[in-house]
């Protein structure tokens, strides 16, 4: 059985959903069944969306993806910075 990936829109609509359906007096496992993922992925999906609202996951998200970049062109740069000492080092 193939996976599916969930956007984080997706999974913040999933989780209100649960929310409806256990405020509506239904148990967790069954709201869980009914919106097609396991229980772990639903606690999983709580700990790290829970609370948040759409637009907000979305700039997380974005933030993420910024902040990999920006760690990635850091790492380049101080590995030319050492390049260069080095060859500066070498010709004294």
């Amino acid at each position: 059985m193939p996976r599916k990936r969930y956007t984080p829109e997706e999974i913040v609509a999933k989780l209100r959903q649960v929310e409806v359906i256990t405020a509506q007096g239904g148990s967790v496992a069954d709201a869980v069944k009914s919106i097609g993922v396991t229980e772990v992925s639903y606690y999983r999906w709580r700990r790290e969306f829970g609370g948040l609202r759409t637009d907000q996951v979305k700039r997380i998200k974005e933030l993420e993806m910024e902040n990999l970049r920006l760690r990635k062109a850091v790492s380049d740069l101080t590995l030319d910075k050492l390049i260069l000492k080095e060859a500066a080092s070498g010709n004294f």
